[in-house]
């Protein structure tokens, strides 16, 4: 008795009878024989819904972090942050610290060197007033070394007639000799030759003072007085002090 049945599975077709033992045998299979199959395309095995499900059901889920544990990643991570803050915060100190020094120096070198220019042109101007004032001391001291030894040796003024009558010219005449008349006797004592040998007259004059001798001839002038040997004198020092004493 034949059964009722129909065969579900693949029908099983001979081999054409000229087939070989061994030799590989191939046939086209029908639709109908294949069961359960689906259309391959080149990204079937990683983007299809089977594929996708099958990999889920393979990883289990990562299981989410606890409270505690979030605190500790965002501590973690604060620390990170004002670390590397210190850090960027440090260099950039150094570098403008390093910047604000060589500005400051820079700054100080220009007001010191500005300092000491003042300075030394304070200093040489001080030195020149020292200078000057210093001069201008032993000028006056000298002036009263003068005074004090034509007070005690008035005899000087004999010399002083006779280089004052030795300067005036060979060819001069009607030379005339004015001495203090305090002096007059002492020159006409010692200087009388000189003065006899050069034809010139010896005339007092209390204008003159004691210690001076002027002398006038055709020729000109000369001007032996003491206020006159002394404004020589000081005016090659540059110290303009007077040989009166009042107008210091």
């Amino acid at each position: 008795m034949s059964s009722s049945k129909s065969n579900t599975g693949p029908r099983q077709v001979p081999p054409p009878p000229n087939s070989r033992a061994g030799q590989s045998y191939t046939r086209f299979i029908p639709r109908e024989e294949l069961q359960g199959f689906e259309n391959w395309m080149p990204d079937t095995f990683g983007d299809s819904a089977a594929a996708q499900a099958t990999v889920r059901a393979a990883v289990p889920p990562e299981p989410e972090p606890s409270a505690e544990a979030a605190a500790q990643i965002i501590q973690a991570q604060l620390h990170a942050a004002r670390q590397e803050g210190y850090r960027d915060g440090y260099r950039d100190g150094l570098v403008a610290l390093e910047s604000f020094k060589q500005s400051f120096a820079q700054q100080l070198a220009g007001q010191f060197g500005l300092v000491l220019t003042n300075f030394d042109h304070e200093l040489g101007a001080l030195e020149q007033h020292i200078a000057t004032s210093v001069s201008r001391i032993a000028t006056q001291l000298a002036r009263q070394v003068v005074r004090s030894e034509l007070e005690t040796r008035p005899e000087l003024v004999v010399q002083v007639a006779i280089d004052a009558v030795n300067a005036v010219l060979m060819s001069a005449r009607q030379i005339t000799v004015y001495v203090h008349p305090d002096d007059q006797a002492m020159i006409a004592a010692g200087a009388g030759e000189v003065l006899a040998a050069r034809g010139a007259r010896l005339v007092g004059q209390p204008n003159v003072e004691r210690g001076g001798v002027l002398i006038e001839s055709d020729a000109g002038t000369v001007d032996a007085r003491i206020g006159a040997r002394w404004s020589q004198a000081v005016q090659a020092l540059g110290t303009g002090v007077d040989w009166a004493p009042d107008a210091d």
